[in-house]
């Protein structure tokens, strides 16, 4: 056995690779990471570091063992000047790439400007045509997660800041035209949802700053929370703090969890509100682990060692 790579992957251009999403290329037969580049090695005053930011790319040739940086998604500029993506999803559906991506406009300093999402589609992964502009629950949404419902329509998940930064939920039959249907994780503000189907139940993990929140449905409606996960430093290089906003790869009887680390982030110490961060608060590095459900719980054990061996689709 040749155990994962720690980390699995950072990026070579800002060193600020986050939000992963992992598609299968069915024109190079290779997996592709998508993330948010962040620009963890810029100077700049307050959070402009995690504005301004593209999609970038890696890929692997060899079922996610080793991945190649890329470049990034080019042509999702939606109105004119230097603006700001985020958190990739992508799904696949009938001969179809859909890209709904987190949009900020220009290159703020704060967290007070708007936020949206965008959807895009594409042939090949590379290049892509804007659809259009969400109009979901309010004009702070970002963070989207796209899983079919049991009863066959099309349910986003999103992070709505101006709802206590909850997760919200809006439907849709052809993944263009969206409804809101209403909020679905309350409680302590969170992020970054991402839902999965394995073993018998639905499964959404969410980002809540200290670790994974986990909950579980039988329906994709309903859901019970299971405590957290990622929650505690692992031992592996780069993986000592926090799990951060994960994607989730079912293959078959096993899951692999992608998610983002500060690596040089100590538990309990505050960041992101000053004027000027360090780079060695800014840098981010991708990790994955295996998931297990022994009696029916989500559990992770980010130490352990397994090969990563993503198959093909």
């Amino acid at each position: 056995m040749s155990p994962v790579s720690a980390p699995l992957f950072r990026d070579p251009i800002h060193d600020g690779a986050a939000d992963p999403t992992v598609i299968w290329n069915r024109h190079e037969k290779t997996w592709w990471l998508l993330y948010t580049n962040r620009r963890a090695n810029v100077p700049c005053q307050g959070v402009a570091w995690v504005h301004g930011t593209d999609i970038g790319i890696a890929s692997s040739p060899d079922r996610g063992k080793t991945w190649l940086y890329r470049g990034i998604i080019q042509g999702l500029e939606y109105e004119p000047g230097r603006n700001t993506w985020w958190a990739p999803e992508v799904i696949w559906e009938a001969g179809v790439y859909h890209m709904y991506v987190s949009y900020v406009p220009g290159v703020p300093r704060d967290w007070s400007r708007p936020r949206y999402i965008l959807h895009y589609t594409s042939k090949d992964l590379w290049q892509w045509d804007f659809e259009s502009r969400l109009e979901l629950s309010s004009q702070k949404v970002i963070d989207a997660c796209v899983h079919r419902m049991p009863s066959g329509r099309w349910r986003m998940w999103y992070k709505d800041e101006a709802n206590r930064s909850n997760t919200w939920a809006a439907d849709s039959t052809d993944l263009y035209t969206w409804k809101v249907a209403g909020p679905v994780i309350s409680g302590p503000g969170h992020e970054g949802p991402n839902v999965f189907q394995w073993k018998g139940y639905y499964w959404i993990v969410t980002d809540q700053w200290k670790g994974l929140g986990v909950h579980r449905s039988d329906d994709c409606e309903n859901w019970t929370s299971q405590g957290r996960i990622l929650d505690t430093p692992g031992s592996r290089p780069d993986d000592g703090g926090f799990g951060h906003h994960a994607d989730v790869l079912v293959c078959g009887e096993r899951a692999f969890i992608f998610y983002f680390t500060h690596p040089d982030r100590k538990p309990g110490e505050k960041h992101g509100f000053g004027d000027v961060h360090p780079y060695s608060d800014k840098r981010t590095s991708i990790q994955a682990a295996e998931l297990e459900i022994p009696d029916g719980v989500l559990v992770c054990d980010r130490d352990r060692d397994f090969e990563l061996d993503m198959g093909e689709e």
